[in-house]
């Protein structure tokens, strides 16, 4: 024992150097709401060093050792006399040269009711950012990154798409109508293979130089903002990459869930995916188990968020980036499958420091009722409060696409869109869930129609008259398709035409682009952008007339100004008796097709000359 001693002090002695492994966050802001900050300190055999904190209005509260020796979490607290400036941070081993950090107090660039979150004004434009546009090839391989290669003819391996591509065309976005923009995840992920899509996180506060740089991201932000876009951050709080720097060094026994497995080189237990015992009354509790504590795949450990300090490192990373990045929102990745009593701290956290923000949380669901509990002020949530603004419509997705292409009849075709808009009071706020056709999760929308112009439209249009805050998958202006392999995510998230140097075909420029797709794109363009100054789209009211006859009407609504969306799913002239929408009130009043530009009076009837969809306002 006494010689095992001996060699713990000699480690100690000579282990610490002027500059520690890590220490997360890497710097911190004043005037927070919540005062209290948790630092992780990597190094090894930190935990037998002294640690003093000099600064005036900062205490250091506790010093926390884990179980592993290479961990210290300095809980410090901060008074309202803390000034920007550098923290003294100095550690103290039991012999040898002390260890001073300097800690970088910021001042908060903006105050936290200036962060204004996404809602049902914004209309939000999804990439996949190593499929989008490479605008700076050096960045393509990376050396000491374990995946060199680059093959755009593989689908599953790194494009070089980048940050700056994104930034480069964001008024193209702009132009196209959108208001937000949601990469997917951007942050390191070093894996051995398949690392390009962003979700196995190996750092989480490091931006994968693969993408480019801290400072591009922000430029990014920060030129998004000047152009009146938002840009959202996608996070994962449920699982890491295997490769994460933690993985070789866990701080604790109980990190990762089933760590006992991985510590011992044991498949890990994989998640069993029955979302339903979040909110099952009779679910056992090997099955809750299996489905918030089993991991997604062997290359993805799943965190454990009832470990106090990862759920406090978790929170804090969110926040760091809110502020490094002024974000306008958060996507949370896989929702329902970390711990729920964290995720509601998460969520409430948040919200909590910035009111006007907003997250949306991924509920792969098709049943209104789940999507439901994790919202807000849910109807259906009982006694759990979730603290989530938003969640995402996998309902609404599905009804669409079956309402559209089915054969109708009294059970089916656009009954699906009628009932499925009808189970709202389901909602706390329908207005602020975020409806879609597609991601980079599921089959392209012009896929799911079978190429069907007409059918993709009626979507389209519909999708973006909703009640709902609506997001579209890079490529869906131009009608991206994966018919090769349905549904395959290396050909869902392909690449956008004109994003590399040497493309013929050039979606930024409608270079070589057919007339059918140049169609698609001036047709979105005209309703996003009437979508940007449309009171009635944002935040009006909605009435929908049950389909008759292969016709579904529905109306947004606010003051003077109405919106009215007609699907015509006959292949063949068709007669509508506008006698039966006598309620809207809009007999012998003009009207102006948002597409045509045409205007019309409303009177006893009107034809419509084809299948499609007519979309008309009061605004001339």
């Amino acid at each position: 024992m006494k010689k095992l001693f001996q060699l713990v002090f000699l480690l100690v002695c000579t282990s610490l150097s002027a500059q520690l492994n890590r220490v997360e966050p890497p710097n911190w802001w004043t005037g927070m709401k919540n005062n209290m900050l948790q630092v992780l300190v990597h190094h090894p055999d930190i935990a037998f060093a002294e640690v003093e904190v000099e600064y005036p209005g900062v205490k250091l509260t506790k010093v926390n050792k884990t179980d592993s020796p290479n961990y210290l979490f300095l809980d410090l607290l901060f008074s309202a006399e803390a000034k920007p400036g550098n923290i003294a941070l100095t550690f103290s081993p039991p012999k040898g040269k002390k260890v001073k950090v300097d800690y970088p107090l910021l001042a908060r660039s903006k105050p936290a009711k200036e962060y204004i979150g996404f809602n049902s004004s914004d209309a939000i434009y999804l990439i996949t950012p190593d499929r989008f546009a490479n605008a700076n090839s050096a960045n393509d391989q990376v050396k000491g990154l374990l995946e060199q290669e680059v093959d755009r003819s593989h689908d599953y391996k790194r494009h070089g798409g980048d940050i700056e591509g994104i930034t480069s065309n964001l008024d193209y976005i702009k132009e196209l109508g959108f208001t937000a923009v949601w990469p997917s995840p951007l942050l390191t992920n070093d894996m051995k293979q398949g690392s390009y899509h962003g979700y196995a996180i190996t750092d989480y506060y490091q931006v994968d130089p693969r993408f480019g740089t801290l400072d591009e991201y922000k430029m990014l932000a920060a030129e998004s903002s000047a152009k009146g876009m938002k840009l959202i951050m996608d996070q994962v709080a449920n699982h890491c990459g295997l490769e994460h720097w933690w993985m070789k060094d866990l701080p604790f026994k109980d990190w990762v869930n089933f760590q006992k497995r991985f510590e011992a080189g044991k498949q890990p237990m994989y998640s069993n995916h029955r979302r339903t015992t979040n909110q099952d009354l009779y679910a056992s509790k090997v099955d809750a188990k299996g489905m918030n504590e089993g991991w997604f795949v062997e290359t993805m450990p799943d965190l454990n968020q009832r470990n106090p300090f990862l759920a406090k490192y978790i929170i804090q990373n969110s926040i760091w980036w809110i502020e490094t990045l002024e974000l306008g929102g958060i996507r949370q990745d896989t929702y329902p499958y970390p711990d729920k009593k964290f995720m509601a701290n998460w969520a409430g956290a948040i919200m909590t420091e910035y009111p006007n923000f907003s997250i949306v949380g991924e509920e792969w669901s098709y049943n209104p009722l789940l999507i439901s509990y994790w919202q807000k002020n849910s109807p259906v949530g009982g006694d759990y409060q979730s603290n989530l603004p938003s969640t995402m419509d996998f309902a609404m997705q599905s009804n669409i696409i079956k309402g559209i292409k089915e054969p109708e009849s009294w059970n089916e075709g656009l009954v699906h869109l009628y009932e499925g808009l009808a189970n709202d009071f389901a909602y706390a706020y329908p207005q602020k869930i975020m409806a879609f056709l597609d991601n980079h999760d599921k089959s392209r929308v012009f896929t799911e129609f079978d190429g069907d112009v007409a059918n993709t439209k009626m979507a389209l249009s519909y999708l973006l008259v909703l009640p709902r805050i609506p997001q579209i998958y890079y490529g869906t202006e131009i009608m991206m398709d994966d018919f090769d392999k349905p549904g395959d995510h290396g050909l869902i998230r392909t690449d956008f035409p004109g994003g590399w140097q040497g493309d013929t075909v050039s979606a930024f420029t409608g270079n070589g682009l057919s007339p059918e797709q140049k169609d698609m794109q001036a047709y979105l363009r005209k309703i996003l952008n009437y979508r940007k100054s449309s009171k009635a789209l944002q935040e009006g009211k909605t009435i929908h007339f049950a389909p008759v006859e292969g016709v579904y009407v529905l109306v947004r609504s606010n003051g003077e100004e109405k919106v009215i969306h007609i699907i015509n799913k006959n292949e063949t002239a068709y007669d509508l008796n506008l006698n039966r929408f006598e309620e809207l009130m809009l007999s012998g009043k003009q009207l102006k097709n948002i597409i045509t530009g045409d205007v019309t009076t409303w009177g006893d009837t009107m034809k419509l000359n084809k299948k499609g969809s007519t979309v008309l306002t009061t605004k001339l």
